[in-house]
């Protein structure tokens, strides 16, 4: 069972690379771009004219700017809602670059992704502790009554909601330990945490996703698949910090840690 587990957390891993490398991954975010910081709705870089209202972003733009919406040559006029993904499917683009548009608490964006950003070129793997059974263990999830939001600080500076569905209690390193979770809409539970490794031998903070728990709540905690945040690859992300509660006093040294260094040449 340990072997097969083994396994597939090194298809897991192989799996990851793919994803976090690819021509719209994460690594290839080179910038996010508030509309209401540009209130002359011209972006950085961007051609054309963006505008945020309540409904969405109103883009304008000639033919020779070079932009196309929905795969055509664009010129005039049209209002964008925020794109559902995937990346490499945005409506907007220019060129090989996929313009994105978001929204977070009202607040309307573009996300620009380039498939020859310096981070993709320049992508080592990502660091890894090999696999351990000790880290995976049995969990039981108790949702709240209602959903909390709680106010917790974003990697970049500003202050986001994060809604929590309840939590999630297991035993490891010999203690009863909890972490708040969010859960997704397939039931996928999501952890935002740190340890006592973060910001010294792994990242600052780190994501898990439990799977779905069972009619009885139960699921499992496998700190083997702990995996670092997209603002880990690119600056541009707005990933939330650790809710309070989910700061663990124990160093868990499992999962992903850091970025992969290029190796050094001797001789």
């Amino acid at each position: 069972m340990t072997t097969g587990a083994a396994d597939a957390w090194k298809q897991w891993r192989e799996k990851r690379a793919e994803k976090v490398s690819a021509p719209y991954g994460p690594l290839a975010l080179t910038a996010t771009h508030w509309v209401e910081d540009h209130p002359d709705g011209r972006l950085p870089a961007i051609p054309g004219t963006w505008v945020a209202d309540a409904d969405g972003v109103v883009l304008t733009a000639t033919g020779a700017e070079g932009l196309t919406v929905d795969g055509r040559p664009f010129a005039g006029e049209v209002r964008l809602a925020a794109d559902p993904g995937p990346e490499a499917e945005a409506r907007v683009a220019l060129g090989e670059k996929r313009l994105l548009v978001l929204v977070r608490e009202g607040v309307w964006g573009v996300r620009v992704y380039d498939p020859a950003s310096e981070a993709r070129r320049g992508f080592h793997g990502i660091e890894a502790t090999p696999y351990d059974p000790r880290w995976s263990v049995p969990a039981r999830f108790t949702p709240y009554d209602d959903t909390r939001t709680v106010r917790v600080g974003n990697a970049d500076g500003r202050e986001r909601g994060l809604a929590l569905a309840g939590e999630l209690a297991f035993t490891l390193a010999g203690r009863q330990r909890t972490l708040r979770v969010a859960q997704q809409g397939d039931g996928l539970l999501w952890a935002v945490f740190a340890d006592a490794t973060s910001g010294d031998t792994s990242f600052r903070f780190r994501f898990l996703y439990p799977p779905a728990p069972d009619g009885e709540g139960r699921t499992t905690v496998d700190f083997n698949r702990a995996q670092l945040p997209p603002c880990a690859f690119a600056d541009h992300f707005i990933c939330p910090l650790p809710p309070p509660g989910n700061t663990l006093d124990v160093a868990i040294e499992a999962g992903e840690r850091a970025l992969g260094r290029p190796r050094r040449a001797f001789g």
